[in-house]
């Protein structure tokens, strides 16, 4: 990690559970970690939980990655502060256990966008702004995608339909990254990191998902770290992770 050591990492979906794992994690690394989030004030008080030599590594931007303009003026913010982007870890995502795609109800095709708009265009439009950033200062830097077994794999849980489709869809955007960065002839890595069930806000209040097996966030932040710090030549494609006794 002592390549990283003082270089840009920015975090989507910061606030919480994994995303807040993986921002303490890097902060503590020496990195300068900035965690965007909706909930910008949740990313500040992060700071109360690292060591205090670690804190002044930590920042908070508000930014809705559902929302073009956001990651826009966002991504902007970043490179008049700190210059650029080295590390992009993209974990915002959302589900929405109530709905089943062949159901009609009062919310309409909302709720399946609003899925998509976080899980997948979210998570192209932050790729594509930090790997221009990249390019820009011939930086070989690395994008992480929080992905899930959901993108592998259709699980049989009929509420969390999108959510699967629109992991499945950043297994293939992973793939395709990194294609055309390899006809680039960039440097620059990417992964996909899938865990199995992990406990944060989003599993809390599933009642019946409760009693799984499940994985604690800073399982995902160790293995962030991990990937960023292989040598230069080393590209960990996906690594998936699972809690020992999970059956699916």
């Amino acid at each position: 990690m002592e390549r990283w050591n003082g270089r840009v990492a920015v975090i989507t979906g910061a606030s919480s559970g994994i995303g807040a794992a993986i921002a303490k994690e890097l902060a503590q690394a020496g990195l300068v970690t900035v965690g965007l989030a909706r909930r910008v004030e949740r990313v500040d008080a992060l700071r109360d939980q690292i060591p205090k030599q670690f804190s002044a590594n930590l920042h908070a931007i508000k930014c809705d990655v559902s929302k073009e303009e956001d990651i826009c003026r966002a991504f902007q913010e970043i490179v008049a502060k700190f210059g650029g982007i080295d590390v992009l870890i993209n974990n915002a995502g959302i589900v929405r256990e109530s709905m089943r795609l062949l159901s009609e109800d009062s919310e309409g095709a909302q709720p399946l966008r609003d899925i998509l708009d976080t899980n997948v265009l979210g998570l192209t439009l932050c790729s594509r702004k930090a790997c221009k950033s990249m390019r820009d200062r011939s930086v070989d830097g690395h994008i992480i995608h929080i992905n899930s077994i959901a993108g592998h794999r259709v699980l049989n849980f009929p509420h969390m339909n999108m959510y699967s489709a629109s992991k499945f869809a950043v297994t293939a955007l992973t793939e395709t990254m990194r294609n055309e960065l390899r006809e680039m002839k960039s440097k620059v890595k990417v992964t996909s990191i899938s865990p199995g069930v992990v406990k944060t806000e989003i599993i809390d209040a599933m009642d019946n998902h409760k009693d799984f097996p499940m994985l604690e966030p800073k399982d995902i932040a160790d293995a962030v770290l991990y990937v960023l710090g292989t040598p230069a030549h080393v590209q960990v494609h996906e690594l998936t992770i699972k809690p020992v006794g999970e059956d699916f």
